[in-house]
């Protein structure tokens, strides 16, 4: 139901993403707010990557209560403060660990500052089944 869509005609993706994913004939489609690295104990880890963990981890409950799964996911949104960026690879790698060789279209964005300073990253995603 949810295909790759892989242009011959352009240069392939910067990373292991899809330049878009078609979704056809789907019945349930789930727009998840940005998620952040706050844990069920309210607790926020220090390091990007187990923040990277951490949001992973409450992006798979949501699915979960929406009867979803990661292979479900088509579009992802990941927001990194600049002052973070060296922590991109643990951050793709983390995403990459999550969706277990799912690719979907995927953007990142570097941004001065999210809603609250201990947060270092926050990823949104749409999911369609």
């Amino acid at each position: 139901m949810n295909r790759e869509i892989m242009p011959s005609t352009i240069a392939p993706p910067a990373a292991n993403y899809a330049h878009a994913v078609l979704s056809e004939h789907s019945h349930s489609l789930l727009h998840v707010s940005g998620v952040v690295a706050v844990r069920p104990d309210g607790t926020i880890p220090d390091d990007v990557a187990d923040q990277a963990a951490a949001i992973w981890f409450n992006i798979a409950s949501i699915l979960a209560e929406a009867d979803m799964a990661m292979g479900d996911i088509v579009s992802i949104t990941t927001y990194v403060v600049v002052d973070f960026m060296a922590g991109l690879p643990e951050v793709m790698a983390a995403r990459d660990q999550a969706l277990s060789g799912h690719r979907v279209a995927s953007t990142l964005v570097a941004v001065p500052a999210l809603a609250r300073p201990a947060w270092k990253m926050e990823i949104a995603v749409v999911a369609a089944r």
